[in-house]
């Protein structure tokens, strides 16, 4: 069989550890410094992600979580030092907001061929306490490589994107992709979605590194959520219940 995760290297010391073999498609993604390492995210769970991580890196190696829902946590259970965003810290380590059985019910959604050692009807949330706090304008100084924390809300309370200005790659989870943009669930905002999206515009951006789907994506893409987000405000549609409304190469459900 072949191996559950794919590896792209973005540059030298960046790297997207990817699962396409699942309808979500999620990335995680690699970040090397001089005196450690960042992973954003990961990932399913469905295999062990730090298996990966250590052929890439001898780097000591800490978790930045965009958002704490179960596609991103999944491998969070194999390593120590794990960071969310305050309003998030519960959903890691007191109560996950989903009940289990809907969860597996979405993993297993579509047809997937799963490692021959994984049980979807086994499968469990990661639950753990984290050992850091995220907040707005936090920074993640990996020697000689510093990234931003930038919290954007909207598809869910403490979601970050994460970003470094010297490269000029935005880390966007949830916020940016190609695809359907949730923001329907109950601890979803779509009026915090549309401002994180405008906020993002005033960033320079060169290259975004999505958490969902097609690697890459043009930095375009921002604008066109915001003008997306725009054409349902202007008519009267932008809250819960209103719909799916599709664009092109996107859709945004709310």
């Amino acid at each position: 069989m072949r191996d559950w995760f794919t590896i792209e290297a973005i540059d030298a010391e960046t790297y997207a550890i990817s699962e396409y073999g699942h309808w979500e498609e999620t990335h995680c993604y690699l970040l090397l410094g001089k005196e450690s390492a960042l992973l954003i995210d990961t990932g399913l769970g469905v295999a062990n992600i730090k298996d990966v991580v250590d052929r890439l890196t001898d780097l000591p190696v800490s978790v930045a979580t965009t958002h704490a829902h179960w596609d991103h946590i999944g491998g969070h259970r194999h390593f120590q030092d794990i960071a969310v965003h305050e309003l998030e810290r519960d959903w890691l380590a007191v109560q996950f907001p989903i009940p289990l059985a809907v969860v597996r019910k979405n993993l297993t959604r579509l047809p997937c061929n799963f490692p021959p050692d994984f049980n979807p009807d086994t499968y469990e949330v990661y639950h753990g306490t984290p050992q850091r706090l995220l907040r707005d304008g936090d920074r993640l100084d990996l020697g000689g490589r510093e990234i931003h924390v930038i919290h954007t809300p909207g598809h869910s309370p403490g979601h970050c994107c994460f970003y470094e200005p010297e490269r000029g790659y935005l880390f966007s989870g949830d916020l940016v992709y190609r695809g359907c943009l949730y923001a329907f669930y109950p601890t979803t905002d779509p009026l915090l979605f549309y401002n994180s999206i405008q906020r993002i515009q005033g960033y320079d951006v060169h290259r975004i590194l999505p958490g969902h789907h097609a690697l890459p994506i043009p930095v375009s893409l921002i604008g066109d959520i915001a003008a997306g987000f725009e054409a349902i405000a202007a008519q009267g549609k932008l809250q819960q219940g209103s719909g799916l409304f599709a664009f092109e190469g996107f859709q945004i459900q709310i």
